[in-house]
């Protein structure tokens, strides 16, 4: 009987990571190749944000944007700039940064719209 009622509560428990997993935000960079904005924002800020705090709280996905929008991801709108970043949560964007012009600009950007999120578990 134990076994069966340890079993369950580790089984209980993987569900609930998997959910709070799911509910995460992410960022989705939308890209396309030959962009120079894209590949300047690939070389100084791309090696850096995942080990930001920002970068951990929204970890970034990439999308090359000739492939369309991935499936279950909700836009607001249309992706007409690139690069562009989503902020994405539950699979529905939360909100965006549309171009790059440097990297404060970028990084007082994405701290502003991760920090009103509330921190992941």
């Amino acid at each position: 009987m134990r076994a069966t009622r340890r079993s369950v509560m580790v089984l209980a428990g993987g569900f609930l990571f998997i959910a709070s997993n799911a509910m995460a935000a992410e960022l989705v960079l939308f890209e396309l190749a030959g962009c120079p904005w894209c590949t300047i924002w690939n070389r100084t800020i791309g090696p850096i944000y995942p080990k930001s705090e920002v970068g951990r709280r929204a970890p970034l996905r990439r999308v090359a944007l000739g492939d369309g929008i991935p499936a279950g991801l909700t836009l607001k709108g249309p992706i007409r700039y690139t690069p562009t970043f989503v902020l994405v949560e539950e699979g529905r964007e939360v909100d965006r940064i549309e171009g790059y012009s440097g990297e404060d600009f970028f990084w007082a950007r994405i701290e502003a719209l991760v920090g009103r999120r509330p921190p992941s578990p």
